[in-house]
């Protein structure tokens, strides 16, 4: 257990709140006008919820929208958004991981309102809105003062978030700032809702804390509300037909000028088990614990039991071996000496001594359509990057379930294995960032490239070339020179791979209709945000079904 985690007050909370699994019960059943905390330790346990449910795996209170459950940031909100990209899949194996279709109708661009993912990821969304809104309805009963006001806007930033999850993929969506919700809500277009997130996040700022240390880690500040505007006006004119992106390089300024973050100089310890507040460039992250904040998943879905010893796993974990990319992407890590090609696994394996990795198996077990007779044989454990189909398995993209079918696929290590993963729930401790300095940085390139003004930061003129070189360095490789538009998006998905930032990506750069894997080039453009989940229509009259859905 990371120490960090037990000394951070809103995060404990979170954890007393959630108790067992009990998420789903509203916070007025535990606080009330009357009885809401009015000192800072009780306060962070009231507003601990809203950060149990970015984390954790239950819908929570989403009242009106659907009671039910949902889960985490780090499994369903995460899948829908790079299993829908060529970041990551999950193809079947003989069957198994086919799961009704919903990993497969995500890569090939075919989901309906009735897809799992997009159904939890609706209401882990406004299960979160939620929360907050009735969090601030309390906060409304502290006495006038600092605590009040820091409350009031930690917890707009917090539902500004989840509106900005749910506004990038959904679209057209309500806007709810009350609790309870006294009547069904309508839809709202999107660029109303984005003024309404905008107009929030302002109003917060002069009361959020600028500290960045263990008390401040995971928890909202005024530099996560400069990265979350900063993300805003960057898919300014895809979600509002209006361009910001001098308002971007605006937002990176007032970050790069005033916060103490810098780049960490091993970019592995960013995503490693014990990452946390010692990181110096994350600016956001949803902490987890492999025993009290439970949803990173990471090494259950990918990694395979043949590689277990070659990362201390213990013996008693059992991976899925189904999550993967594709050779496509995985050709853009191919920058010489660059540190974040070793956040993948392709090729012949080798054992934590260096030693080959060898297995003892048979002939058919390695592979099911050998010929003859099945013999023992000692074979090196090999990673491929192509994933081709087993013969009749085009419908389901099943590529089999032998060895080699087993290995089909690229593995990602970035949210590096945890010796300590738990082996009962296979939940390990690695946090997910969320915002990054390196982000800030490549946001303000790519604002520059599409026409914001170069501005100069500590004495240095930061042009596109400059600000990709800093990233560069500090992954070991060649600087940038005459970076395009192009090139940044390839930039990109090697600094930001699998923190689930792709399909966004995808969608800015005009590339989300493209071709790879077992998806063909498309022009459904309406799949750019998801349909609003049917479940909800039928609930409420007044939501507007999406476009082409």
């Amino acid at each position: 257990m990371k120490l960090h985690k037990l000394l951070n007050i809103t995060l404990a909370a979170a954890v007393a709140l959630s108790g067992c699994s009990k998420l789903d019960v509203d916070v007025e059943s535990r606080y009330t006008p009357g009885n809401f905390p009015t000192n800072n330790a009780s306060y962070a346990a009231a507003v601990g919820a809203v950060y149990a449910q970015l984390a954790n795996s239950k819908s929570g209170d989403a009242t009106y929208f659907m009671n039910g459950t949902g889960f985490s940031y780090g499994v369903d909100y995460w899948m829908l958004q790079e299993l829908s990209t060529d970041e990551a899949i999950i193809p079947a194996r003989d069957g198994n991981w086919d799961d009704g279709g919903k990993y497969r109708f995500l890569h090939l661009h075919t989901w309906t309102g009735n897809l799992p993912f997009v159904i939890s990821s609706w209401q882990w969304g406004f299960g979160g809105i939620n929360i907050a809104n009735n969090a601030m309805n309390l906060a409304k009963g502290l006495p006038e003062g600092t605590t009040r006001n820091t409350a009031m806007a930690e917890l707009k930033a917090m539902r500004s978030l989840f509106y900005f999850f749910m506004m990038d993929s959904f679209g057209n969506i309500p806007i709810v700032d009350t609790y309870p919700v006294s009547s069904l809500p309508e839809t709202k277009p999107r660029k109303e809702v984005f003024n309404f997130i905008e107009s929030s996040l302002k109003s917060a700022l002069p009361d959020l804390p600028t500290k960045v240390d263990g008390s401040t880690y995971g928890r909202a500040t005024k530099w996560m509300a400069f990265a979350l505007l900063q993300k805003m006006y960057l898919n300014a004119e895809y979600y509002t037909g209006t361009p910001r992106y001098a308002d971007a390089v605006a937002m990176a300024d007032s970050i790069l000028i005033n916060a103490p973050y810098t780049l960490d100089g091993d970019y592995s310890s960013i995503f490693k088990p014990d990452n946390g507040p010692q990181i110096r460039e994350t600016i956001f992250a949803i902490p987890y614990d492999a025993n009290l904040i439970p949803g990173c998943h990471f090494t259950r879905f990918g990694l395979h039991p043949y590689l277990k010893a070659k990362f201390d796993l213990p013996d008693g974990f059992g991976p899925s071996v189904a999550l993967s990319t594709i050779a496509d992407f995985y050709a853009f890590f191919n920058l010489p000496n660059d540190v974040r090609n070793n956040t993948w696994l392709a090729g012949p394996q080798y054992n934590k001594d260096g030693s080959k990795n060898i297995v003892r198996t048979s002939t058919k077990t390695l592979d099911a359509s050998s010929q003859g007779p099945d013999q023992p044989i000692d074979w090196w454990v090999t990673i491929t990057p192509e994933m081709k189909l087993k013969p009749g398995g085009e419908g389901k993209l099943d590529v089999g379930n032998d060895i080699l079918a087993q290995l089909k696929g690229v593995r990602s290590i970035k949210f590096y294995p945890d010796k300590n993963i738990n082996t009962s729930t296979r939940f390990q401790n690695n946090d997910m960032p969320l915002f990054r300095l390196s982000d800030v940085l490549m946001m303000k390139a790519e604002a520059i490239l599409r026409g914001a003004a170069p501005t100069a930061v500590k004495g240095e003129l930061q042009t596109p070339d400059v600000l990709v070189s800093k990233i560069r360095s500090r992954a070991g490789t060649t600087p940038a020179a005459g970076i395009t538009l192009d090139d940044m998006l390839v930039e990109r998905a090697r600094e930001f791979a699998w923190e689930g930032w792709r399909r966004n990506d995808l969608i800015r750069f005009g590339k989300f209709e493209g071709q790879w894997g077992f998806k063909q080039k498309d022009n459904d453009v309406f799949r750019r945000i998801f349909p609003i989940p049917e479940i909800e229509l039928a609930l409420n009259p007044k939501l507007t079904r999406n476009p082409g859905y």
